[in-house]
């Protein structure tokens, strides 16, 4: 499992909306297509490839996922907890590193299902409490939303299944492995290990669970 986040300043947004454009564009796609994993075919590969070269060109634009490599490690029964609660868990552990004293924050959650809002605004409440944000100044909003309604939640689908994809040692979509192979070039790793803590640009930990 593959969780991950793309983020930006809040002004960067029209303009990385443009750029999309551009590319959905200059490929000769439809102004409605949306970039997904799923959907990278070798007729669309070099399209792909100039999202993600896009992605490692623009500066303010970063990355960070969570990597479990093998779910049945997880203990849900002595660690007394559901599996949506560690859900949720890893999504705080994903999301509490990229949080900066002195910024502001606005979340935005791929919609998993129509009854998790209230786990979603749990989330809310304990990433502010960790960061010490009671009157939710810095955190203001944890949202569910739908990848065509936030732009860069189509970038992130591409470099979470990119990382998805390299985890499950796959290799049989030759656009995909390409579009991996590409990734590991721009980032400089090899995408199956822990990055250092602090950095900036793709982000990775290896999530292991406690014996």
């Amino acid at each position: 499992m593959v969780l991950g986040a793309v983020w930006c300043p809040e002004e960067k947004k029209k303009e990385i909306a443009r750029r999309i454009k551009e590319i959905r564009h200059r490929h000769r796609m439809d102004p409605g297509f949306e970039f997904k994993w799923t959907k990278i075919s070798p007729s669309k590969a070099q399209m792909y490839m100039d999202l993600v070269d896009y992605f490692f060109d623009d500066d303010d634009i970063h990355f960070r996922c969570l990597v479990v490599p093998d779910k049945t490690k997880i203990d849900h029964e002595t660690r007394n907890q559901t599996h949506d609660e560690w859900y949720y868990k890893m999504y705080f552990t994903m999301l509490k590193v990229l949080l900066k004293p002195g910024d502001t924050y606005r979340i935005y959650l791929d919609i998993k299902d129509t009854r998790s809002n209230e786990k979603v605004q749990k989330l809310h409440e304990i990433l502010c409490n960790n960061a010490f944000d009671f009157s939710r100044n810095m955190i203001q909003k944890v949202q569910q939303i739908r990848s065509h309604e936030v732009v860069t939640s189509q970038i992130a689908d591409i470099l979470i299944g990119a990382m998805s994809y390299k985890s499950r040692g796959k290799a049989t979509n030759s656009a995909k492995a390409a579009i991996v192979d590409r990734i590991a070039h721009r980032s400089g790793y090899s995408l199956q290990r822990t990055t250092l803590y602090k950095e900036d640009k793709f982000n990775i930990l290896v999530w292991q669970a406690e014996d």
